[in-house]
């Protein structure tokens, strides 16, 4: 491991925000895509009837448009385009701001014909449907050499990004963007030329291209035999010496965008898609272009492995962080899962074994989260729980879709929702920073992608009366913003950025009851501590602890050791007896007492 590894200060204590810009925000709707702008995204039907996608309609209704190309719900969803755009993100800023927000995620902001945008055209251009003037953008683009980084020019939506990241930055915030450095898409400039050129094309070496037609056929290595992901080529040492450079150029570009040293005005940091993908050699080169630019850079990857095939990756001369689907997993089986359910013990002690294999300095750093684009929403988990265990990733991804007719695509009720209110305690409480997947504040349910998808829930949408079949639900699902979610999240979110003992402090378990399905553990530095009990159960229970002499803290000279606790989350104060507290717990449920002393 690196001596000097040290990661981003800012990381250990910020709530991260994950923003799919699609379907975030409709800011500006002089904008929107139209029916060339997604000629080369699937399903490949560009001649079809289209229209931009009402946002607020009925998410399984196919509408009039659809309708005619007599095609089912799935190959429509793939269509559609909502709008979503950055200003669409800059209007909802101060949102975010409120909620606690301390950094922003976006998914592939690059151009691209798709709605995820994991087929980038470029990697130098913001989508010009996400700025103010695309059709003036695409004609500045094509003025250019694309692999020539002095002929490149600042677009419309390219200027817009730079404001964007001005305004996050005004509010304290950071943001960091999706680095798709594996792949491009059937328009990147780089294989139209290929496919055009064929052998005497500049960019040949590029992709990894198994037959040309003059040998019979055109073929080549899609992303997991996705064509549409025609895959970038790699050698020993990773990304061959074309597209690695133009990967780096492009670092420099929106990490340092006036090219004067100076940082302030560029991204922070970066979130690498299927990182496991990209040889190490590779990452660890382009890990010291980004720390050269931005010392404090946060370099977070997406890697869906074990712990132990992860930290390969986390030794301090790649990544900072992965995005923490082992948390993932094991709150999934603790919290989500029912008759199939751990006990809490085996859910402390897988919990401790990823704190324990990765340095200390990355458990703090880690992205702590309960779903993402690639995942179904975590409350309609909760609603399929027991069903398909989502650390079986491969086997079972395909079954937490809703074209699976066995998935459960109903509203959530109250039972889950009081799972999930109490799976927030613990992750605004845990060891590492907690991440939101947009909309589960206002309690969106969907099933896995493309129905985690659905557009950002502002207010009252279409209720969901239609199946994917198209058939009527005997009870139509109303859609509107659970306020009680959003309030319970702001309340957590408030207390942890209040309490820099639950961003920074260190860990010790203090009590597992597994009869009773009761946790208690804390967090602790060498002036606060606070005490997190979670209730499981179905039950009330009262805890009483007896906090032995280690368990507290060394008392400044001048304070005395008469103490009581406030409960942060249930606005309660519990008096200690000695070294005796006792208080009760409500079903679904938890507390978060912090110590106080008096003089």
């Amino acid at each position: 491991m690196e001596q000097d590894f040290i990661v981003p200060q800012w990381a250990r204590t910020v709530v991260w925000y994950q923003i799919f810009p699609e379907r975030f925000n409709n800011g500006d709707q002089t904008n929107d895509p139209v029916l060339s702008s997604i000629r080369g995204s699937w399903p490949h039907d560009s001649k079809s009837e289209w229209q931009i996608h009402p946002w607020t309609s009925d998410w399984y209704e196919l509408q009039p448009y659809e309708q005619r190309n007599g095609k089912d719900i799935w190959f429509n969803i793939q269509r559609r385009r909502y709008g979503g755009d950055l200003q669409g993100i800059i209007d909802k800023l101060d949102y975010l701001k409120n909620l606690g927000i301390g950094a922003i995620y976006l998914n592939p902001v690059f151009e691209a014909t798709s709605s995820h945008k994991y087929d980038g055209a470029t990697y130098h251009h913001i989508e010009p449907h996400f700025g103010p003037d695309p059709e003036a953008d695409k004609k500045m683009i094509q003025s250019e050499i694309p692999d020539d980084p002095s002929t490149w020019v600042w677009t419309n939506a390219d200027k817009l990004f730079l404001k964007l990241i001005e305004e996050v930055h005004r509010r304290g915030m950071k943001v960091i963007i999706d680095g798709v450095f594996n792949h491009m898409g059937l328009n990147s400039w780089a294989f139209r030329d290929v496919v055009e050129n064929q052998q005497n094309s500049k960019y040949k070496d590029w992709f990894t291209i198994k037959s040309w037609k003059s040998e019979g056929k055109f073929d080549y290595e899609g992303w997991f035999g996705v064509r549409e992901l025609p895959e970038l080529r790699e050698d020993e040492n990773g990304i061959v010496e074309g597209p690695r450079k133009y990967i780096f150029n492009i670092t420099k570009r929106w990490m340092d965008p006036n090219g004067d040293g100076n940082p302030s005005d560029g991204i922070d940091g970066w979130r690498l898609d299927v990182a496991f993908c990209v040889e190490h050699k590779f990452w660890k080169d382009w890990r010291k272009l980004v720390k050269s630019i931005n010392p404090e850079a946060y370099l977070t990857a997406e890697i869906i492995d074990s712990p132990e095939k992860n930290i390969s990756y986390l030794q301090g001369d790649e990544f900072d962080a992965v995005m923490n689907y082992n948390f993932l997993f094991s709150t999934a089986e603790y919290f989500i899962d029912d008759k199939t359910k751990i006990s809490a013990s085996e859910f402390m002690e897988q919990l401790e074994h990823l704190r324990k294999i990765y340095p200390q300095e990355v458990s703090f750093v880690m992205q702590n989260l309960f779903g993402s684009h690639d995942t179904q929403r975590v409350l309609s988990h909760i609603v399929n729980r027991d069903k398909y265990k989502i650390r079986n990733w491969g086997e079972t991804f395909e079954k937490w879709k809703a074209s699976n007719p066995d998935y459960d695509i109903s509203k959530p009720g109250k039972y889950e929702k009081d799972i999930f209110k109490l799976m927030l305690i613990f992750q605004m409480t845990y060891v590492g920073a907690p991440y939101i997947y947009y909309g589960d504040e206002v309690g969106m349910w969907g099933a896995n992608d493309p129905c985690c998808r659905k557009p950002m829930l502002w207010s009252e949408y279409e209720a969901e009366s239609l199946t994917p079949n198209q058939e009527k639900k005997m009870d139509s699902d109303k859609v509107e913003p659970d306020l009680e979610i959003f309030n319970h999240y702001k309340k957590l979110i408030s207390i942890r950025n209040s309490n820099s003992v639950l961003q920074t402090g260190d860990f010790e378990t203090i009590f597992i009851d597994n009869e009773k399905d009761v946790i208690v553990f804390r967090r602790f530095d060498e002036e606060n501590e606070i005490i997190i009990a979670l209730n499981r159960s179905s039950n009330p229970t009262t805890i009483t602890l007896e906090l032995e002499p280690e368990l507290e803290l060394e008392l400044k000279p001048e304070l005395s050791k008469t103490s009581h606790y406030t409960d942060l989350l249930n606005n309660l104060h519990i008096l200690s007896e000695g070294r005796r507290i006792s208080f009760k717990v409500e079903p679904f449920w938890g507390c978060i007492l912090l110590k106080n002393y008096y003089k």
